[in-house]
């Protein structure tokens, strides 16, 4: 998996970056399945910095959060909360699809039963 940690409108020293990618790494906790973190800091307005999570995995869509704070490290821990949410949430989809199979599928009548169809004049 690659966590890539990128800036705007400034620097972060390298003990920044390891932080943060150490938050980001938090989320393979939750799916084995990811394949690339970017974390992208916005640091235009330095007393409230910006920051964009966006998260690829394998069968699934990207996962994306913003979120702007008064420190950068709790708007990151915020960014990763609300991707966890999302990995959370995928995970209960796929296991009630696989618990209960009929969930998937509409009423459809037996073969044998004769189909009802309503003919307007």
């Amino acid at each position: 998996m690659q966590i890539n940690i990128s800036t705007r409108h400034g620097q972060l020293s390298e003990s920044s970056k390891a932080k943060l990618a150490a938050k980001a790494e938090k989320l393979t906790r939750f799916f084995d399945r990811l394949t690339a973190i970017e974390l992208t800091v916005d640091l235009k307005d330095e007393q409230k910095p910006k920051v964009d999570l966006l998260v690829s995995a394998e069968h699934l869509h990207d996962l994306v959060a913003h979120e702007q704070a008064e420190s950068l490290l709790s708007a990151v821990e915020s960014a990763v909360q609300k991707i966890e949410q999302q990995l959370r949430k995928h995970k209960e989809r796929i296991h009630e699809r696989s618990r209960d199979p009929q969930a998937k599928r509409q009423e459809m009548p037996a073969a044998d039963e004769p189909v009802e169809e309503e003919i307007d004049d």
